[in-house]
């Protein structure tokens, strides 16, 4: 079995993690915290996107009145992330919080955590303890018997162990770098140590749209791949509608869940004949809203047409300012390159309709 199916199921809001549940995809809002309705806005549009899990930072108490309507009335559970007040934990617990998000090293040490912990037990949710490699203990980072993510995962398990010893054990970990094989090291060994335990994976600060999409795929690839992560963020300097996007493509590429479109596109080269790179782009834009796991092929001449990507479900194979339209390799028809786009989309809906009907 992976690692992820051993794992003990908790549950945030309706949303199962861990115990072999696959693994669930989140962000974190960025608006004003004192703003109801433009945090409410934010769930909706990543409610739309395919976001499960949602996270509010909490920076005083003066928020908690707007964290608590927002989670009345949000479609999705909402996560307290709290840095610093043991109090405002405990009145984000009493306030409706789906789960809660501290650091035990920041949040005022052990002691202040066992309250936090009663009061999580008290409304029933789960804890993630979260360790980040800018936040560790001082007596850790003091040592140099141990490699860094040997330091993050000791921190994570003594809280973990600590929460043991308090009889709270719906705990939830995350240990996160910015540096990918750090994080991806510190996982594998938590994986190891605290296999019980669900994990929430990310590779934290990872920059901005293209540069932060690269670096979180390549290390949520590795632990996805090995079974490792049961609940899942790709932290971009961006849109956070942009994190889930990035989330579905990365789940879709391996093979373990699948929401929306996968476009299969040529890179071009000196047979191609017509625009294929506005084509490709237009029919993504288009597709945007679908949510249906279709594979879409848009090729730009015979050699990669329909042999290529005779498993897509619709593509086109474009030649001398048309295309020919096919379905699962099978040709269709031939348009003419302006009507492509139009015709492919007619196709799709179609596809659509049938698989419905049926």
């Amino acid at each position: 079995m992976k690692p992820n199916e051993l794992t003990r199921r908790v549950m945030v809001g309706s949303v199962p993690v861990g115990g072999g549940a696959p693994c669930a995809v989140q962000s974190m809002l960025n608006a004003d915290a004192q703003d109801v309705e433009a945090n409410l806005e934010q769930i909706r549009r990543l409610a739309d996107a395919g976001c499960e899990i949602v996270r509010m930072a909490i920076p005083s108490k003066k928020c908690l009145d707007a964290f608590q309507e927002v989670c009345a009335r949000s479609p999705l559970p909402v996560v307290a992330d709290i840095h610093f007040s043991a109090e405002i934990a405990i009145e984000a617990a009493r306030r409706g919080a789906a789960k809660l998000r501290i650091n035990p090293g920041n949040i005022g040490g052990l002691d202040k955590t066992r309250p936090v912990l009663d009061a999580a037990r008290a409304a029933g949710i789960p804890v993630r303890i979260g360790v980040n490699a800018g936040s560790l203990d001082d007596r850790l980072v003091a040592r140099t018997d141990l490699s860094l993510p040997e330091k993050l995962a000791a921190s994570a398990v003594e809280y973990v162990r600590f929460c043991a010893s308090c009889g709270f054990e719906d705990v939830v970990v995350s240990a996160k770098a910015h540096d990918v094989m750090t994080t991806v090291r510190t996982y594998r060994l938590l994986s190891r140590e605290i296999p019980q335990v669900p994990l929430h994976i990310g590779v934290t600060e990872a920059g901005t749209l293209f540069q932060g999409v690269i670096k979180s795929a390549s290390g949520l690839g590795i632990l996805l791949e090995e079974g490792i992560g049961d609940t899942m963020r790709i932290s971009l300097t961006d849109d956070p509608v942009q994190e889930m996007r990035a989330c579905w493509t990365l789940l879709g590429a391996l093979d373990l869940r699948r929401r929306g479109p996968e476009i299969i596109s040529c890179p071009t080269c000196g047979r191609c004949q017509v625009d294929l790179i506005g084509m490709a782009k237009q029919v993504e834009e288009r597709l945007a809203h679908v949510t249906a796991p279709l594979k879409v092929a848009v090729m730009g001449c015979v050699v990669n047409g329909p042999g290529e990507a005779a498993d897509a479900d619709l593509g086109v194979a474009c030649g001398a300012g048309s295309g020919v339209l096919f379905a699962r390799g099978e040709i269709l028809r031939k348009v003419d390159e302006s009507a492509i786009v139009d015709a492919l989309l007619e196709e799709i809906e179609k596809f659509e309709q049938q698989r419905t009907d049926e």
